[in-house]
């Protein structure tokens, strides 16, 4: 194991240095923003001038010999009407049509005793780690509604990597399907495929797996990322935003997000390596975008922002925090650090001062600013605290990464957020487990189907992951959505929410 004195020094010297220089970024990056949204009503209003001065002065001098000045005007007027057109033509917006998630049979379904009982006749474990699993079964707010992939259903587990792909397969595969039917987009209008899936990275890809399933066209551009965590989903929605605002306007692209746990399921007995057992669960989720103007109609959501926040370079401690590794025995799993929500907080915190000023209203920017200037700094030389910004004030919804029951709490106390906020959450990991990346498009289907998500609300995505990283995505709902017939909640919605005991004994 490393040393963690060291890492803990580094991680504090850091830490000093990003609050020395925080205040300075905030404005900066606020008075970017401020630029760039009054922009939007300066430049149409210089427009208008142009073009009046432009009527006035043909009116004086068509009875006059001054064509010279007349043919200037003309191309004055012919020049920022280009420019307009070149400006507007850079500002794609990105629309979300549709978003499918995978919801596995009833078969595959693993309740409390039925885990245990395969955790004791493997004796893969020992009774301490048997017992250690239990006890943390009981308290992790997973239902017996999680599925877990067929071969782990066998005794013993059919580990392999064609049990593995064979799972990717029908996750993927479903998802895809799915989306393409509600759409009604063909397969030969996909321009842009990203796929994560971090532990499971085979040869030929998983995107490959999809592209040769579908039969998408030969100039399809793909990517396939691996190794980046649960919070990978936003990582592969800024690769596809990226894509579709360089590529043509009619251009389609599809964000896959999907976790393995097939070939990955832990069998040691090293405990931080035990916990991704209880909370991993199988999933996946998918979303189809556009840059088609014309798409803004049907379309359920457009995205205003994405952030990103990658602490790795700041603090070995989050390097670490998730790290997969072999255990003393040499069995491959994940290792969770004690320290994973110190870690995880200091992720967060970065990522909102970054995402503050694009979304908060202007008076909570001003507050802050005020608190960290006047009082922090003046009234009592840095012995105060800063003044935390409203971010409910910003937001309708919040999908926040369903990545443990003690993750989500530590958001919602941060936070303040009433019960309901962070109800999407709870919920998803309650019904599905820790589905990695995807869990908060599992989160957009609950609200839909709870018929919660009204035009010209704000959605906040946030996602956790290895790294350590904070992503966000703020997306804004663009028509009333009725609540799905088919979605993964479309079945069950009508009994959640539920009340989640603190500790289910399991005798």
């Amino acid at each position: 194991m490393m040393d963690m004195e060291p890492s803990h020094a580094k991680f504090s010297d850091k830490l000093f240095d990003l609050a020395e220089n925080l205040d300075f970024n905030y404005i900066k990056l606020g008075f970017s923003d401020l630029l760039s949204r009054a922009s939007m009503f300066w430049l149409p209003m210089l427009a208008a001038g142009v073009l009046v001065f432009v009527i006035d002065q043909l009116y004086f001098w068509t009875t006059s010999d001054h064509m010279a000045t007349i043919l200037g005007l003309l191309w004055l007027t012919c020049g920022l009407g280009c420019s307009f057109v070149y400006y507007f033509r850079l500002s794609k917006q990105i629309y979300m049509l549709e978003v499918a998630c995978y919801k596995a049979p009833q078969e595959w379904r693993v309740s409390f005793h039925h885990f245990i009982e395969h955790a004791l006749i493997s004796q893969k474990f020992t009774a301490k780690s048997v017992e250690f699993q239990k006890r943390i079964l009981e308290r992790a707010a997973v239902s017996e509604f999680v599925a877990v992939p067929p071969a782990l259903h066998y005794l013993p587990p059919r580990l392999s990597q064609e049990h593995s792909r064979q799972e990717a397969e029908i996750v993927m595969f479903g998802c895809i399907q799915d989306l393409l039917e509600k759409t009604g987009v063909a397969v030969s209008e996909i321009g842009v495929l990203v796929v994560n899936c971090s532990v499971f990275n085979p040869v030929p890809s998983l995107s490959s797996m999809i592209v040769n399933k579908f039969g998408f066209r030969s100039d399809i551009k793909t990517y396939n990322l691996g190794g980046m965590g649960c919070s990978a989903n936003l990582i592969s929605l800024d690769l596809a935003t990226g894509s579709l605002r360089a590529a043509s306007r009619g251009t389609y692209a599809i964000v896959l997000s999907t976790e393995n746990i097939t070939e990955n399921w832990y069998f040691g007995n090293y405990e931080p390596m035990l916990v991704s057992n209880i909370l991993f669960r199988m999933g996946c989720g998918a979303v189809l975008l556009s840059n088609k103007r014309s798409d803004r109609h049907r379309a359920k959501y457009r995205l205003l922002h994405v952030v990103r926040t990658h602490r790795a370079g700041v603090s070995d401690m989050a390097y670490h925090a998730a790290f997969q590794e072999e255990d003393p025995t040499g069995t491959v799993g994940v290792n969770l650090s004690k320290h994973i929500m110190e870690i995880a907080a200091e992720a967060l915190k970065a990522n909102m001062r970054q995402l503050g000023p694009l979304v908060l209203p202007y008076y909570e920017q001003f507050l802050y600013l005020a608190s960290s200037f006047l009082v922090r700094k003046i009234l009592v030389k840095g012995k105060a605290k800063e003044y935390v910004p409203d971010f409910k004030r910003a937001f309708n919804h919040m999908c926040i990464h369903s990545g443990g029951k003690a993750v989500i709490r530590a958001v919602e106390k941060g936070l303040n957020l009433p019960a309901e906020t962070a109800e999407p959450s709870k919920m998803t990991l309650y019904r599905f487990g820790n589905t990695s990346s995807s869990s908060t498009w599992y989160q957009f289907q609950y609200l839909e189907s709870k018929g919660r998500m009204k035009k010209g609300q704000k959605i906040w995505q946030i996602c956790l992951g290895s790294g350590f990283k904070c992503n966000s995505a703020v997306w804004v709902v663009n028509k009333d959505i009725a609540p799905p017939r088919d979605n993964a909640w479309s079945d069950c919605i009508f009994n959640y929410p539920v009340k989640i005991p603190e500790i289910r004994s399991l005798s």
